[in-house]
């Protein structure tokens, strides 16, 4: 059953992408240019990499655990994602918000669309790399994987590119700070609607007289 964010404060944005094209570089850059945006961190089964830290960029979980959380309804999406399984935390989502902060989450863009489903107010934001070469050329950069696990994510990303016409907004990340400029001018234009301006300027809406 749908849910609603529009009685909470915050705002939930949720961004997705192929592997190798930016999102976590944006986001990351986001969350350090505005601290109203926070986070709200992941569950996967995947092991760390490099110098990630349990409770900072996922909770890394067993399969066991990760199980326990989906039989008890603790996730409002999860999926498998490149031989691992990712979840997010109804409870951390909605913590958040009702706090007044604004959430960014990165995901698949199954699981974003499940959140949609759920939360049908959550904005969601693709970010596109500008070339096929230059994907390849951005996962080949990154050190991470052999070239066989290039090959299976440029083969994945066919089928992800494909699924942005589903998004409520789409970001072409070829000049980084172009890229952030447009991240962050959505974030800003979300605050400025109607519901939001009433949430968090409520006195001037009643001194004005504005129900």
């Amino acid at each position: 059953m749908a849910g609603s964010l529009h009685g909470l404060p915050g705002n939930l944005f949720v961004v997705a992408a192929p592997s190798g094209a930016g999102k976590s570089s944006l986001v990351k850059a986001l969350l350090e240019l505005d601290s109203h945006v926070q986070p709200s961190v992941s569950h996967t089964t995947r092991p760390p990499r490099g110098r990630e830290k349990h409770g900072r960029e996922y909770f890394f979980t067993s399969t066991a655990e990760f199980d326990s959380m989906v039989l008890g309804d603790a996730f409002v999406e999860w999926a498998h994602v490149h031989g691992h399984r990712y979840g997010t935390s109804k409870k951390a989502i909605e913590d958040r918000i009702t706090h007044g902060a604004d959430v960014i989450l990165e995901i698949d863009w199954q699981g974003a669309l499940q959140i949609k489903r759920i939360y049908p107010n959550a904005v969601l934001i693709f970010i596109l790399p500008p070339s096929w070469e230059e994907l390849r050329s951005r996962l080949e950069r990154r050190g991470e994987d052999t070239a066989e696990v290039i090959e299976t994510r440029l083969v994945n990303a066919a089928n992800e590119l494909a699924q942005a016409k589903e998004f409520d907004f789409v970001i072409i990340n070829e000049l980084f700070e172009r890229a952030l400029f447009d991240l962050k001018a959505i974030v800003h234009a979300q605050r400025l609607k109607f519901l939001s301006q009433r949430r968090l300027r409520a006195d001037t809406f009643r001194a004005l007289g504005i129900l």
